[in-house]
């Protein structure tokens, strides 16, 4: 599914698309583009789209702006606490547009 131009997401940031009716957060770094739940399971808020994207040990992770835990952009494991995850999706870019999958690549 086709959610937005890759050029209206700023580099290391994220924007949360709609996508068969589940909240995705997608981020863009290096004109690379990654897809995951925006749900944090910690404060059960849809918020992980407004989180900061960094290299923590070598793994690219966003940092929920709640409570700060770190999920892995590739996996969805949470860094402080390895038994939870977040949703992964399969995304790339096609023609200049983020193209999200519907389905999880990733259980959650």
């Amino acid at each position: 599914m086709r959610v937005c131009r890759l050029d209206q997401i700023l580099d290391n940031a994220g924007v949360c698309a709609l996508v068969a009716g589940e909240q995705v957060a997608v981020f863009r770094v290096d004109d690379e583009v990654y897809a995951v739940g925006n749900r944090d399971p910690f404060s059960n808020a849809n918020v992980l789209s407004r989180g900061i994207v960094g290299d923590l040990k070598g793994e690219l992770v966003v940092a929920s702006p709640v409570y700060k835990q770190h999920f892995s952009l590739k996996t969805g494991r949470c860094v402080e606490d390895a038994a939870v995850r977040i949703p992964v999706y399969a995304a790339r870019v096609e023609e200049g547009m983020v193209v999200v999958d519907p389905a999880r690549a990733s259980p959650a």
